[in-house]
C-alpha cells in the first residue's frame, strides 16, 4: 500500500501544487493508517479494507488521545486518498465517501478576548530592537490573520504601505491580498526603517521581512517562542500558539459583524466549510444579545 501513497503524494505535488508541509501531513496520516491496517488488522491489500476498518481506525486514534482536529484531518486525508485510488482504478469502491465526517469531534478554535489581545500586544518594548520586531510581527499577524508559515515567508516587497495591504502566498501556492490596518502599518514602518537594516548581515543579506539577530529569516518555532514569552508576561492562562492570533482575528471580525465570505477570503480558506467552524461565535453573540435586551428572554 505504501507504493500507492507515494503515487498519491506525487499526484498532489505535481497536479495540485500543494505545499511541502501539506504533502508531509498527508503522507504522515496515510502511513499511520496503513501501519494500523498492517499491525492491528493484518491487512496488506488495499481492496481488503472495509468501511469498518476506517471507522475503527478513527476510534483508535481518538482512544489514544489524539485531538479531534487531528482525527478529522486524518479522515480527510483518507477521503482524498480514496478519491485518487478510484480515479486510478486501484479500488473497486470509494468506501471512505460513505462515512460521515467526525464533525462532532471537531474542537472549536481557541481565541483570545479583545482585552487579552491588547494585553499581549502591549508587552513587547518598542524602544528595543527585538521588541519592535516582535511587536510589528504580532501586530501584523493579528491584523491580517496570516498563518505563521505565511508570516515567516513574507518578503519586504510583499508589504504595500501606500495602499495598506500585505500580499502572501498561502496553501496550494494561492496568492491573496489582506489589509494590514493602521496599527500594524505604524510598527511595520518603524521596524523596517529603524531595526531591520541593523539586523541584515552585509555578507549575507536576505529579503525576508522578519529576521533574527543572525540575519536569517525567522522560523515558525522561533515565533512560537516569542508568542509564549509575551503571553507569560501578559499572564494569559489559555493555551496559546501563533495560530491563536489567527483565530482571534477571525473571531473578532465576525463578532463585529463581518461577512463570513469576506473572512474566508482573508483567511485564505478555499472552502467556506472550513471558515464555518467560526459560526458558533455569531450564534453565541446573538443569543447573548437576545437574552440581554429582549423584554421576555
Amino acid at each position: 500500500m505504501n507504493e500507492f501513497i507515494e503515487h498519491f503524494i506525487n499526484y498532489l505535488s505535481v497536479e495540485r501544487g500543494l505545499s511541502k508541509n501539506t504533502l508531509l501531513a498527508y503522507k504522515r496520516d496515510l502511513e499511520k493508517f496503513t501501519g494500523y491496517l498492517n499491525t492491528r488488522e493484518k491487512i496488506t491489500n488495499i481492496n481488503s479494507v472495509t468501511k469498518s476498518h476506517i471507522t475503527d481506525f478513527m476510534m483508535h486514534l481518538k482512544d489514544n488521545g489524539l485531538e479531534s482536529s487531528s482525527v478529522a484531518r486524518c479522515f480527510a486525508a483518507i477521503k482524498v486518498f480514496y478519491k485518487f485510488l478510484m480515479r486510478e482504478r486501484l479500488v473497486k469502491e470509494d468506501i471512505a465517501n460513505i462515512i460521515d465526517s467526525p464533525r462532532l469531534w471537531k474542537k472549536l478554535p481557541d481565541a483570545l478576548s479583545i482585552e487579552e489581545v491588547a494585553s499581549l500586544l502591549s508587552k513587547p518594548d518598542a524602544r528595543d530592537w527585538m521588541g519592535l520586531r516582535d511587536k510589528a510581527a504580532m501586530e501584523l499577524m493579528y491584523a491580517t490573520g496570516l498563518r505563521v508559515s505565511e508570516l515567516c515567508s513574507l518578503k519586504v516587497k510583499d508589504i504595500n504601505f501606500e495602499v495598506g495591504f500585505v500580499k502572501c502566498i498561502g496553501k496550494g501556492s494561492k496568492e491573496r491580498i489582506v489589509p494590514i490596518g493602521k496599527s500594524a502599518k505604524k510598527y511595520l514602518e518603524a521596524y523596517i526603517e529603524k531595526v531591520r537594516p541593523k539586523l541584515i548581515k552585509q555578507d549575507s543579506p536576505n529579503s525576508f521581512l522578519f529576521i533574527t539577530r543572525l540575519g536569517k529569516g525567522i522560523s515558525r518555532q522561533s515565533f512560537w517562542k516569542i508568542i509564549k514569552k509575551y503571553a507569560k508576561e501578559a499572564r494569559i492562562k489559555k493555551h496559546l500558539t501563533p495560530h491563536t492570533l489567527r483565530h482571534s482575528f477571525a473571531t473578532h471580525l465576525l463578532e463585529r459583524g463581518a461577512d463570513l465570505r469576506i473572512v474566508q477570503e482573508m483567511l485564505g480558506h478555499s472552502d467556506i466549510s472550513t471558515t464555518q467552524i467560526y459560526t458558533h461565535i455569531t450564534k453565541d453573540r446573538l443569543k447573548s444579545i437576545h437574552k440581554q435586551f429582549h423584554p421576555r428572554p
